[in-house]
């Protein structure tokens, strides 16, 4: 069963320069999804799709493929990760290359580890399942939000003031580590939230969206907290 690992790294970056290839403790921040994605030994092919020569470079290093680069499309700022994976999927495809699965890891996601995309693939045999993602319980139950209401901030849901937190339901978001997918059902359903999707749980110092130099550093804080030898 042949499987696909994409790493969807475009350039021009604009929030954090060169932010897919910036160093992350000592390293490209690419070559973290890389290393874990090769070392798991699941994957046919290990590649990163870019619009970016540099970036290209960099992760052929890191021993990643970058067999052609990305279109005009899907090199823009509104392009979606689904439409990028597609248009990997058709190029390999006009190649007579063939994956029964695809897996989506993110060039920031250096909280991903080869268990867990082990994880994630055990888990995507079990079923019906279609695919597998990550997933994070929000910190505080959003049944008590607030919101603003002119000058004043009121309640979202006043109907749950009196309820006990622990008796508030769990609501999840997406964590945006891995996306692993049967391959046809992407292509036939075109969305990245497949039908039959299952949850891999993580924890809150698994996860951390990287869109502001402040997060860069939190990022490094939380893996050096986690792997303690790390730089």
């Amino acid at each position: 069963m042949s499987s696909i690992a994409i790493i969807p790294a475009r350039g021009g970056s604009k929030r954090i320069p060169h932010k897919n290839i910036r160093d992350f403790l000592g390293e490209p921040i690419i070559s973290y999804p890389i290393a874990v994605a090769l070392d798991s030994k699941l994957f046919d092919e290990v590649m990163v799709s870019t619009d970016d020569k540099e970036i290209a470079s960099i992760a052929q290093s890191h021993g990643a493929t970058v067999p052609f680069l990305r279109s005009v499309e899907t090199s823009s700022d509104t392009a979606t990760t689904l439409s990028v994976i597609l248009e990997v999927l058709s190029n390999y495809e006009k190649q007579n290359k063939h994956f029964e699965y695809v897996c989506c890891l993110y060039p920031t996601a250096v909280f991903v580890t080869t268990d867990m995309i082990k994880l994630a693939y055990e888990m995507l045999q079990t079923g019906e399942t279609n695919g597998v993602a990550t997933f994070a319980n929000y910190g505080h139950p959003i049944q008590r939000a607030f919101k603003i209401e002119g000058d004043n901030i009121i309640l979202r849901n006043p109907e749950y003031w009196d309820t006990r937190t622990q008796d508030l339901e769990s609501i999840y978001y997406d964590a945006g580590q891995l996306y692993f997918l049967k391959t046809r059902t992407l292509q036939n359903e075109k969305r990245i939230f497949v039908s039959k999707l299952k949850p891999l749980i993580l924890k809150s110092n698994q996860v951390q969206d990287i869109d502001e130099l402040d997060d860069w550093s939190l990022a490094e804080l939380k893996y050096r907290h986690l792997w303690k030898g790390a730089k």
